[in-house]
């Protein structure tokens, strides 16, 4: 199971990059990102199960820089809904 949760994760990461690089998905999307952060989580997982230390740490930052890029999608999706507050 360890190892089925590896080879989705790669999976992910190498659909990810094979969508940009075919533009069918961008880049600084939330698709590519969210591919990328379940992808990097899973190996990460499955490296710190089997010991691969330096895969882990790795994926770890992988899924961090995902997330920010997550959040940092959502706050301008959030700013460009917002109501303006501007007075004429």
């Amino acid at each position: 199971m360890i190892a089925l949760i590896g080879w989705a994760g790669a999976a992910g990461l190498l659909a990810a990059y094979a969508l940009v690089s075919t533009k069918r998905i961008t880049g600084d999307g939330a698709v590519f990102q969210g591919l990328n952060i379940a992808g990097g989580a899973a190996l990460a997982f499955n490296s710190a199960v089997n010991g691969a230390w330096p895969s882990a740490v790795l994926n770890i930052v992988w899924v961090a820089i995902g997330a920010v890029a997550i959040f940092r999608l959502a706050r301008r999706r959030s700013v460009r809904a917002a109501p303006s507050t501007r007075v004429s």
